[in-house]
């Protein structure tokens, strides 16, 4: 039984990397064929497009700090915990970068038609951005809570 719950905890703390990283692939995927879709339409300024279709990759930055801070926690008293925590930490960085994907999507596609609104158009990207920040910080002031218990 304890090999069983150690392997779950195992599988919360990968889980905010990986899906994290599944998310940033697809999120960066989406707006990188908006940003190569602009680059066809438009003579110059290529480079602020791939920029942006490169913002959700932040989502696998958050996941790879999360996961090196659970792994050191590791042990059968907190196990459950932080499969508690990592999975559902997990979930919100993918969902939040394959967001984020398509709103960079969108950003791309109305300032290659009206340039002068590139910066405001970015603002629903960095909101969803800051979702995965909260899922960032949260995972690791509750990892302190797993830990001390």
């Amino acid at each position: 039984m304890e090999n069983m719950i150690l392997a779950l905890g195992w599988l919360g703390v990968f889980s905010p990397l990986a899906l994290g990283a599944v998310g940033s692939m697809i999120g960066c995927a989406r707006a990188g064929q908006a940003a190569i879709g602009a680059m066809l339409e438009i003579e110059s300024g290529y480079g602020r497009f791939i920029g942006v279709s490169a913002m959700p990759s932040s989502q696998v930055i958050y996941g790879v700090v999360v996961t090196l801070t659970f792994g050191g926690a590791m042990s059968p008293a907190s196990a459950a915990g932080i499969f508690g925590i990592g999975v559902p930490a997990g979930v919100a960085l993918m969902v939040s970068a394959v967001y984020q994907g398509y709103a960079c999507a969108s950003s791309i596609s109305v300032a290659k038609n009206k340039p002068e609104v590139f910066g405001v158009s970015l603002a629903p990207a960095a909101v969803v951005e800051g979702f995965a920040v909260f899922a960032f910080v949260f995972a690791l002031v509750l990892l302190g809570t797993v830990t001390k218990g």
